[in-house]
């Protein structure tokens, strides 16, 4: 072979580089057949190692107090890798940190890359665990200063040689060829669960080993945005435990990115994916309520939404809410003691004074009318009407559905039915609950698209 391999290890103080240090390295330059030149090297990280991590290298903050600093070390290290193959178990890891220090230092490295875990799974299927240590012992390879960094390049440098014997169907050549998507995948994730990725809209599922899902997102394309996830070499500790866990991707296709947005939003809320953050938020929603008091009186009020009370309407904060109420009680001359407010006079506008409902001296069914008329204003301000958006194919379309100002649900019909009943589209949608967020992309949306709405009877 012409190709030259740099096998590396490292010893950290920690999982992601962004946050952490590298205490050890060692570099081994392979040829395919023999070792023709090794480095290593104690770094000083400038930061504490952790107790966990001295028990397991052995390495402590006194032997890396004298050691160069990494930058010190950078060019060495850039001039060894430089224009060969960077080889390592678990590859992006490694990787990520060496990246990330170079770039610091100010080098620029851009090394094609194979990970030891992945071809060992291809080219030796079959064995119970991949772990280097299970690898070596199960292959009859001897590790000296099991978790420092040359012991650990040197027994990776002989699982490799293993790896380039056994290799009767090119898996290593197909990985380091420019177009395979090989060298960027985490070690647990098979280039077959890429290759049945749709480029289309919709919504994708990260899930660990136990198939347990572990990150949702959204995407306009599936395919290529699954695979810009692991393109890059993102130091932060995000990226590293989707480096660390992801094992299968699953995925529901969507008819529009607007969909695949809500949906998203959906997803998240009801699974809480482990590796999510956005979108977490709690819902400080409030609500307008009505019911009728001992009295027979409507009453209104507004509060913290509950969730298995259905609101007259709902509101992004109290503030908000109690404004919208103000202005009914001001526009429909109804009590304000009856819409909780404890006093009788809530602004200097006459209007807002007490009809006197509350000392009965209104009856209740002409003060309930005022009420209705009230309540109705709101049905009129708050129009329910359609989102027709692009469907899954030429077939169909996409339809969302927003009941009186609120998403109701969404689903797809047929590409020439025409709907203009709400009673009718009901029944051709699923309901999903509304998140603030939900209610922000929906209206934004039909702010920007009025004419992909139809008002609905």
């Amino acid at each position: 072979m012409d190709r030259l391999y740099a096998i590396v290890d490292i010893e950290t103080t920690g999982s992601h580089a962004s946050a952490n240090g590298i205490a050890e390295i060692a570099i081994v330059i392979f040829d395919g057949t023999k070792v023709i030149e090794k480095f290593e090297s104690l770094v000083n990280p400038q930061q504490t190692i952790p107790p966990f991590i001295q028990s397991l290298t052995g390495i402590d903050d006194e032997m890396t107090a004298q050691a160069p600093l990494f930058e010190d070390l950078a060019p060495q290290i850039f001039n060894l890798l430089e224009g060969k193959v960077f080889v390592a178990h678990n590859v992006n890891f490694d990787y990520s940190f060496v990246h990330y220090h170079l770039k610091k230092a100010g080098y620029q490295l851009n090394s094609k890359k194979l990970c030891t875990v992945r071809l060992a799974r291809k080219i030796l299927p079959g064995f119970p665990s991949y772990s280097l240590g299970k690898l070596c012992k199960q292959l009859d390879i001897s590790i000296e200063n099991r978790h420092r960094a040359m012991g650990d390049a040197f027994a990776t440098a002989s699982l490799f040689k293993i790896l380039i014997n056994r290799d009767h169907s090119d898996v290593i050549a197909l990985a380091l060829k420019a177009n395979s998507k090989e060298q960027i995948l985490p070690p647990l994730l098979d280039k077959e669960q890429l290759q049945k990725l749709p480029h289309a809209p919709g919504v994708y599922y990260f899930k660990n080993k136990q198939k347990k899902i572990v990150y949702v997102g959204k995407a306009v394309n599936i395919y290529k945005r699954v695979c810009s996830h692991f393109a890059n070499n993102n130091p932060d500790e995000k990226k590293q435990a989707f480096l660390k866990h992801v094992k299968y991707v699953d995925f529901e296709v969507c008819g529009s990115e607007l969909q695949a947005l809500i949906f998203e939003a959906i997803e998240i809320k009801r699974l809480w994916p482990k590796e999510n953050r956005a979108l977490k938020n709690p819902e400080l929603r409030f609500a307008l309520y009505v019911y009728e008091n001992q009295a027979g009186y409507l009453t209104l009020g507004v509060g913290k939404k509950i969730k298995y009370l259905k609101p007259y309407h709902s509101f992004n904060s109290k503030a908000e809410a109690v404004l919208f109420l103000r202005k009914l009680i001001e526009n429909h001359e109804l009590c304000p003691k009856f819409c909780g407010f404890k006093s009788v006079l809530i602004t200097e506008n006459p209007a807002t004074m007490c009809c006197d409902a509350c000392l009965k001296q209104e009856d209740a069914l002409t003060y309930n009318q005022r009420v209705d008329a009230a309540l109705n204003s709101i049905a009129d301000e708050f129009k329910s009407y359609l989102i027709i958006d692009e469907g899954r194919d030429e077939h169909e379309k996409c339809c969302i559905l927003i009941e009186k100002g609120d998403f109701y649900g969404m689903g797809y019909i047929p590409s020439q039915e025409i709907v203009c009943q709400l009673d009718d589209i009901k029944t051709k949608v699923t309901p999903y609950p509304s998140y603030s967020f939900i209610q922000k992309t929906v209206f934004d949306f039909a702010f920007k698209n009025p004419d992909k709405l139809i008002l609905l009877q």
